[in-house]
């Protein structure tokens, strides 16, 4: 890289959650930012629609290699963070194979796309904690086993695996990011704790009179998403590739979630959430919790946020959305 010039840096699934953030981190860093979509009918952009004049967005799929091996040789981007997948853990039941050609194997169609074009790229993989799934020990750490409960995290394992296999077998500098769950008011409203608070902002506005979950009693490591990403780009920096677990060592149960969330607004979540069983999993993960203890250690990294300041956070924006909703549909 000549002196002076920017970086380049290609997310794959920028349109998501976390691929908003990250974009907004790496501009913010002085990056070109180039994200990776899949040609689609319908466009939905409002993730990074404050940002996208500042994007390069180029067409391409994961489970096409050509298609890849042609996005990185016109972007020669210096750094690919690889964060889309089929992430939804409940669709990965009905839909295991297509979960498998994204999650899984579209991995390796990046990686061989590097080993093809330029192997000094830089690769991010994003790795679940659904990989420990049943899990061997708690807290989990870097070495502690998988043992999968979903389509999902058994191919989030796969990628987990293949970025280690292309980093020894072909010298590339290919690390992962074991993140535990993270959450933030752009999450999808299928995810748990986003169906949480938007509910509660239904509720506390008379649209809606009960919430229905699943597992009142499973547990997560929940954090946010925005100080998720930049550890993401922390172990890029580094002068050797290595795996990090990215937690908030903090564990909270489905009820004790829904609690911190009435609470914003003042509502007793026990008069409005339902248990309903047909939201529990064929397999569940009763138990997550991460130990970041590495990362906090090399790469200097600690989550800023608490989890009561993350629900807050999430039900505030909703209950700002939804009004908002409710004066356009009177106008």
């Amino acid at each position: 890289m000549t002196q002076g010039a920017a970086k380049r840096a290609l997310i794959t699934g920028i349109t998501g959650q976390d691929g908003s953030y990250l974009a907004e981190f790496l501009l913010e860093k002085g990056y070109e930012v180039f994200g990776l979509v899949r040609r689609s009918s319908t466009e939905k952009f409002e993730r990074i629609s404050h940002i996208k004049d500042r994007l390069e967005l180029i067409q391409a799929d994961l489970t096409d290699q050509v298609s890849m091996i042609e996005a990185l040789g016109d972007i020669r981007p210096h750094e690919v963070y690889n964060l889309a997948a089929q992430s939804f853990v409940p669709t990965s039941w009905k839909q295991p194979i297509l979960t498998g050609e994204v999650t899984a194997l579209g991995v390796t169609r990046i990686l061989e796309a590097i080993r093809v074009v330029d192997k000094s790229i830089r690769f991010y993989q994003a790795s679940s904690s659904e990989m420990y799934g049943h899990v061997r020990e708690t807290p989990q750490t870097e070495n502690t086993p998988f043992y999968p409960r979903s389509p999902y995290g058994v191919a989030k394992i796969y990628g987990h695996w293949i970025t280690i296999n292309y980093r020894e077998s072909y010298d590339l500098y290919a690390c992962s990011g074991i993140l535990f769950n993270h959450e933030s008011p752009r999450r999808g409203l299928e995810f748990v704790t986003r169906k949480v608070t938007d509910a509660v902002a239904r509720i506390k506005l008379g649209l809606q009179d009960e919430l229905r979950l699943g597992n009142l009693d499973a547990k997560r490591d929940w954090g946010f998403a925005g100080d998720y990403v930049q550890a993401m780009w922390l172990m890029l920096q580094q002068d050797e590739p290595d795996d990090y677990v990215i937690s908030s060592e903090v564990t909270h149960t489905v009820r004790e979630m829904c609690e911190a969330a009435f609470s914003r607004v003042d509502l007793d979540w026990s008069q409005y959430v339902k248990v309903d069983p047909k939201f529990y999993r064929p397999a569940e993960v009763h138990l997550l919790l991460g130990d970041c203890s590495k990362a906090r250690k090399q790469l200097g990294w600690s989550p800023a946020h608490t989890f009561t300041q993350l629900i807050h956070m999430m039900v505030d924006a909703d209950l700002k959305r939804v009004k908002s909703e409710m004066l356009s549909n009177v106008t």
